[in-house]
């Protein structure tokens, strides 16, 4: 199974570099910019061969990949030769003017943007399945003994969030969006209590394993069995889906968080009371059955949504994916809020594994939802890449388009001395920030 994973997350990354690289492809082309090698993958090419004027590569490290273009280096050919200009030969990165640079730079995010716009509007255009939760939480406080923002703002278990910060919410996914989304601000809430509308003040905590928001809530699902895991402690006790659990070791049970917190108390049994077509029964688990999973899912929120025609798609695509993106950018800024940063910022082990990992998992409940849920990923991924490489940073598309953007107003290229320590000190910040997340993507693991 970790092969697969590891082979599905591979080809999932190459995908959305591929089309990252495509996009400085098919720009640069269009800046009159010659190409003269286009890889998937790093290291030396295991495969190759020659089209025109552009050698298409393979490499031996399927992460990533490169667009070579005509004379990219020629600035520190400059340099090292001790020259104050260039004379760059036609068709070459720097025969190009700036504003050509900039768009062959640009090709590569936009891309990627333009590319999460059209996996979304597939997505919407065919219609999928939505699995999710009501609106519905349970304080946390109630398993932990802990207090959290959400008990000083005044919810209680099994109050229906119905609005965040004027925004409605219908379950609960929005929920944890909108507050994973606003660390350390204060946010109106709306709530349903006993059909009473209660208007109440919360701030997220930061989270800072995470950099997300949180409140100290879980998601309230009522106690009826939807799944069970065939040969486990459940299915051989005789559980079914459609059971309704109503209480655990003569404890009333109103969710699932209610076994939960009666399982942590490690009893040596638990004895379950259910009842079937209005007939109740009763069961027993030694504690070696539920010390790790008694084998049953519960029952949640299932609908699909409608197949939309192609400009409606289109439109939705293009809505979701700016979505994604002002997500993104809003995301940054927790980077420098004190959080665990080993933990909240993935490499490419880490990424290549959770997509492998996102994959996997979907094409097991079927091949629709295993499409659609790497369709969904491969999208978000693709957004990020195009944040990540628009950051200011040298050598980095956004870096460069600065430089050359400089070079457009002031008239005149700087000095190939000038240029190379800024590409060299991208590329020690780029390395350094690599060895960074590759530091925590082992962690990762060890804690996994």
């Amino acid at each position: 199974m970790l092969v697969l994973k590891i082979i599905l997350g591979l080809f999932g990354l190459g995908i959305v570099v591929f089309i990252h690289e495509l996009g400085h492809f098919v720009f640069a082309r269009l800046a009159g910019i010659d190409v003269e090698a286009f890889s998937i993958g790093w290291g030396k090419p295991i495969l190759k061969k020659k089209i025109g004027n552009v050698e298409y590569r393979l490499g031996m490290f399927p992460v990533g990949g490169y667009c070579k273009m005509k004379g990219d280096t020629d600035y520190n050919e400059a340099w090292n030769n001790m020259q104050n200009g260039l004379k760059p030969e036609d068709g070459s990165y720097l025969a190009a003017s700036p504003l050509g640079r900039i768009l062959a730079c640009f090709g590569g995010p936009f891309f990627n943007l333009i590319f999460a716009v059209f996996l979304l509007s597939i997505l919407w255009g065919s219609g999928f399945e939505v699995n999710t939760l009501e609106n519905r939480i349970i304080l946390a406080s109630e398993i932990s003994g802990e207090s959290y923002p959400a008990d000083f703002a005044g919810l209680k278990t099994g109050d229906r969030i119905v609005e965040i910060a004027g925004k409605p919410v219908s379950f609960y996914h929005e929920v944890q969006e909108n507050i994973a989304l606003n660390p350390e601000k204060a946010l109106p809430i709306m709530v349903e209590r006993n059909g009473e509308v209660i208007n109440l003040n919360i701030t997220p905590s930061l989270d800072r394993t995470t950099g997300a928001g949180r409140i100290g809530v879980y998601f309230w699902t009522d106690p009826v069995i939807d799944r069970v895991k065939e040969g486990s402690p459940s299915h051989l006790a005789g559980l079914q889906p459609g059971d309704v659990i109503t209480s655990a070791n003569g404890i009333a049970v109103r969710n699932s968080m209610d076994i939960m917190k009666i399982m942590q108390q490690n009893p040596d049994t638990l004895i379950l009371e259910y009842t079937r077509s209005g007939v109740s029964s009763r069961i027993q688990f030694a504690r070696n059955d539920f010390e790790n999973d008694l084998g049953f899912s519960w029952a949640n929120i299932s609908y699909r949504t409608p197949n939309l025609s192609v400009p409606s798609a289109i439109a939705k695509g293009i809505k979701e994916s700016w979505k994604t993106l002002s997500i993104s950018i809003k995301s940054l800024r927790l980077l420098f809020m004190g959080i665990d940063l080993t933990q909240a910022v993935s490499g490419p082990v880490r990424i290549t594994y959770m997509i492998g990992e996102m994959a996997a998992h979907g094409f097991g409940q079927g091949l629709g939802i295993g499409l659609r849920s790497i369709m969904e990923f491969l999208a978000v991924i693709s957004i990020a890449l195009c944040v990540m490489n628009l950051l200011p940073l040298p050598i980095l598309d956004g870096g460069m388009i600065i430089l050359f953007f400089v070079e457009f107003i002031r008239r005149k290229p700087a000095h190939p001395k000038v240029i190379t320590v800024f590409q060299n000190c991208g590329m020690v910040i780029i390395f350094g920030l690599m060895v960074f997340a590759l530091f925590g993507d082992i962690l990762f693991f060890i804690r996994h």
